[in-house]
């Protein structure tokens, strides 16, 4: 992701369903998990290992990750290409030594036989369909931002089919107050608080700012920040491959709809940035900390992805205390220290505010999203059973 500079909303698309690959192809090999086909939106069916055969459970995943990944890559560099090939020749190598013949055979053939079957669900989900963005008139209407005016990304991204919402306007925000240049409007307050807070940011509301940026290019995105999550819980926890494979894939969902969510709602209220209203109506000269993304304001990407991956993390795993060492963990530059929290909800919300921070989101704009999240991972909770006994 960080490679090829991949933007929240397909990275979200890849994760998510790289996370359901992984899941569904080592199910049938648990004790006590659930296959998800029939739960998910056009999930219908899947091969089926053979009956009385053994398989190799870590080979047949290494075969799926790596096969769908390379094919959710409609075009990648030949080095990211080889980095995937490598490290899938490496993990073949060591399990190689573990399991030989017709054992390993099987496994990378199932692996690579599901992958095949996930690629070909994706495929329906509406991502290779092209529209083209009609902007919404509103008062306040959101414009290219500065300093780049770059077009509006992903205007059609709110139109994908859902893994488990029926669609993206199912969890809607609870709508932010009515745009206005009164001073002494709700809007101009919120604006005004930007201002204020963008004015007189201490270090440790940029280092918080630093911190969740995640911005394509520099790390593995919004998304693959909770991802890396995951895989600090799994590593530190000592996870089983199915309770690993259980985490990625709850975690994988909730942040897959919560982008086609929150880019629905940004899309459909086409909203302006703070960086748009205060050069307008508060101090034409002020900058944000963080360079704006180009794409309307509400709701806040991050407050959505991280409401939505908090509710699965928490459904999961209860309260619990962490140390997210994700910008360490991957040698990240500039290097960022590790942060400690309670609970995952704690996380996200420090996730949230650090948008405040960074001078692109209005408060309701990361208030509002938390709660869109919170909504779609309670959906995935409802509806979604990742055990026999989720019914008993």
């Amino acid at each position: 992701m960080k490679a090829e500079k991949t933007s929240p909303p397909p990275a979200s698309r890849i994760y998510g369903i790289t996370a359901v690959a992984l899941y569904e192809s080592i199910v049938a090999g648990t004790e006590e998990n659930r296959s998800l086909v029939g739960q998910l939106n056009g999930l219908t069916s899947l091969p089926q290992p053979r009956k009385n055969k053994k398989y190799h459970w870590p080979t047949v995943t290494n075969a799926v990750l790596a096969k769908t990944i390379r094919g959710l890559y409609p075009t990648i560099s030949q080095a990211s290409l080889d980095a995937i090939n490598n490290l899938e020749q490496s993990f073949a190598s060591q399990q190689q030594a573990v399991v030989r013949g017709r054992v390993y055979e099987r496994s990378v053939a199932y692996g690579q036989t599901v992958a095949t079957a996930i690629i070909d669900w994706a495929a329906t989900d509406g991502f290779s369909i092209y529209c083209s963005y009609v902007p919404v008139r509103v008062a306040g209407a959101w414009k290219p931002t500065p300093p780049a005016f770059n077009p509006p990304l992903q205007p059609c991204w709110g139109q994908l089919r859902p893994m488990v919402l029926s669609s993206g306007e199912e969890c809607p925000p609870p709508g932010h107050p009515a745009f206005s240049t009164d001073p002494d409007s709700d809007f101009f307050a919120a604006g005004l608080e930007v201002y204020n807070v963008g004015r007189g940011l201490t270090k440790e509301q940029t280092t918080i700012a630093d911190y969740w940026a995640d911005g394509p290019g520099a790390t593995g995105t919004p998304p693959g920040h909770w991802i890396a999550i995951v895989s600090q819980i799994a590593r530190n926890d000592e996870l089983s491959l199915a309770a690993a494979a259980e985490a990625y894939a709850r975690v994988g969902i909730a942040i897959h709809d919560a982008f086609i969510e929150c880019w629905s709602t940004k899309y459909a209220t086409n909203l302006q940035r703070p960086v748009t209203y205060i050069n307008d109506n508060i101090d034409v000269s002020w900058v944000p900390y963080i360079t704006t993304p180009n794409f309307p304001t509400y709701t806040s990407g991050h407050s959505t992805q991280s409401g939505a991956a908090t509710t699965a993390l928490t459904d999961m795993f209860g309260i619990k205390s962490f140390r997210d060492t994700t910008h360490t963990d991957h040698g990240l530059v500039p290097p960022q220290e590790p942060r400690t929290f309670d609970s995952f909800d704690e996380a996200a919300a420090e996730a949230a505010v650090s948008r405040l921070y960074g001078g692109i989101h209005f408060s309701f704009d990361n208030d509002d999203g938390l709660a869109s999240g919170q909504c779609i991972g309670q959906a995935i909770h409802d509806r979604v059973s990742f055990k026999d006994d989720d019914d008993d």
